[in-house]
């Protein structure tokens, strides 16, 4: 797959998780976190409000940090197809 479709199908992932209104796994959550800042190439600082939830960010961010933006974005579309797939 070329760069352009990963780039399509990467929005169209992001998409999807916008438009969805029921509460997500946290563990789902985090994931994706870290792999779209990854994908878009977003390296701030994780900015809630509580330290934990700042320490979980950086350990999943940490996790990812050696694979390349390509491979995070189709990690997170493979989870977003993935999620829906076999959601209940």
């Amino acid at each position: 797959m070329t760069s352009k479709e990963i780039n399509i199908e990467f929005e169209d992932a992001v998409e999807r998780i916008n438009a969805h209104t029921e509460p997500f796994p946290a563990d789902f959550l985090l994931r994706l976190y870290a792999y779209y800042k990854k994908a878009t190439n977003n390296y701030e600082r994780p900015s809630s409000r509580t330290p934990i939830i700042n320490a979980f960010k950086t350990n999943a961010l940490f996790q990812i940090q050696q694979i390349s933006e390509d491979e995070a974005k189709q990690a997170y579309i493979d989870l977003v197809k993935n999620y829906f797939l076999y959601r209940k």
